[in-house]
């Protein structure tokens, strides 16, 4: 089984889940917890890092459909393995409380839900570019 979420760093609580880490760098502030795990594979590549949200989710899909959810799930039921708990959250640093930030991890919860059915939850707040967990 592997139940999968999303949240923030600076929100994420170890009743949760696993904290995994979705991102090229790591936290450079203190966290409460001990991040051990890191899937870099879905990290947004610097390439189209900075580009508008429309370029950047068609780059970061792209990336996503060359890996298959089949890779993608092996590498996080790897995780579920090791530590025996079926709830990962996948951590960034975006605010999405914010209306003006956006993230990747919501652009991966919308491709994995249509990719294979399974919902993937924000654990924290949302507003800004995101209705009922579809990117506009």
């Amino acid at each position: 089984m592997l139940t999968l979420f999303t949240n923030r760093y600076q929100q994420f609580q170890p009743a949760q889940g696993v904290p995994v880490r979705i991102t090229l760098g790591s936290p450079r502030f203190k966290l409460p917890y001990t991040l051990t795990h890191s899937v870099r594979e879905l990290a947004p590549q610097k390439a189209y890092f900075s580009k508008p949200l429309p370029e950047f989710a068609a780059a970061y899909r792209a990336d996503l459909d060359q890996l298959g959810p089949a890779r993608i799930a092996e590498r996080l039921r790897e995780i579920v393995n090791a530590e025996q708990d079926h709830r990962l959250v996948l951590l960034c640093f975006e605010d999405l409380s914010d209306p003006q930030q956006w993230c990747h991890r919501r652009i991966f919860a919308t491709w994995w839900k249509d990719v294979t059915g399974d919902e993937v939850r924000e654990l924290g707040p949302v507003v800004g570019p995101y209705e009922q967990g579809r990117l506009l």
